[in-house]
């Protein structure tokens, strides 16, 4: 099974009732249990702003409606199936550690090779951190290496850390297979799901955004804002074996950047 069909599967058979669902320019938030978010992948490789069937009534669709929507190829239709799997997850979970995901990076991957998907404002600090740095975007930017150059160098890396964009464009799946067994794989960003699901993938850390204040998180996106703008998230890790975070932190004081993506 793919990661998405893993996500799915994981719905209990019983309807979820969807309170809101918000499509915001840069940010997508669904409030259901909870409030779930993914990053608004709005336009097609053509440029062309996609939309999306029965706008105005998706708020009458059950979680596990929306969450089939993971699966198209509108990729507004997939940001909108993701936030609303997203918004079911517990955030109260006593399992859930208050750890900067590139303070963990930067731990992991001390005097070792690391291969990033996707870029973050904060490569440049980590690349000082560790023996190499690969950035691989689909838009690579200065000191970036194009996202061809996966099947090359993800295989080489000691520690794999994903974005969570590649669950919303359905490159996941190839990227884990790259993977060497023996890596340390991170899944990170605001969209990606806190759920033990992804253990069963592969991954060994999760690293999202949990919401603390809906009204807050829901009138930023509304008004064009990124969720991490809002003052009603928090940045947490899930491990899938225990690890002792108190030593990272007090690396977390440098006036860094620390949105896991914007």
């Amino acid at each position: 099974m793919s990661v998405i069909e893993k996500l799915i599967a994981d719905l209990p058979r019983e309807p979820i009732v969807v309170r809101d669902v918000v499509a915001g320019v840069r940010w997508t938030a669904v409030t259901s249990r909870g409030c779930g978010l993914a990053a608004s992948l709005a336009f097609g490789s053509d440029g062309i702003p996609r939309t999306l069937p029965d706008a105005g009534h998706l708020h009458r669709k059950s979680v596990q409606e929306l969450a089939l929507w993971m699966h198209e190829t509108n990729l507004l239709e997939t940001s909108i199936g993701l936030a609303a799997y997203n918004s079911t997850l517990s955030t109260d979970s006593g399992c859930l550690q208050n750890l900067n995901a590139f303070d963990l990076l930067a731990h992991l991957g001390k005097g070792k090779k690391v291969a990033m998907v996707g870029h973050f404002p904060q490569v440049e600090w980590l690349r000082e951190q560790v023996d190499s740095l690969w950035v691989l975007e689909k838009r690579p930017r200065p000191g970036d290496v194009p996202a061809e150059a996966a099947p090359d160098l993800v295989p080489q890396a000691d520690v794999v850390a994903i974005t969570a964009m590649t669950i919303l464009n359905h490159t996941i799946d190839d990227l884990l297979t790259l993977c060497q067994p023996q890596a340390k794989i991170m899944v990170l960003g605001p969209s990606t799901p806190l759920s033990p699901v992804l253990f069963d993938c592969g991954v060994d850390f999760i690293s999202g955004t949990t919401v603390t204040d809906e009204q807050e998180v829901l009138l930023t996106i509304m008004q064009g804002g990124s969720a991490l703008q809002a003052q009603g998230t928090r940045k947490v890790i899930l491990c899938k074996e225990p690890f002792d975070g108190s030593s990272l932190a007090t690396k977390s004081d440098r006036g860094r950047i620390y949105s896991q993506g914007e």
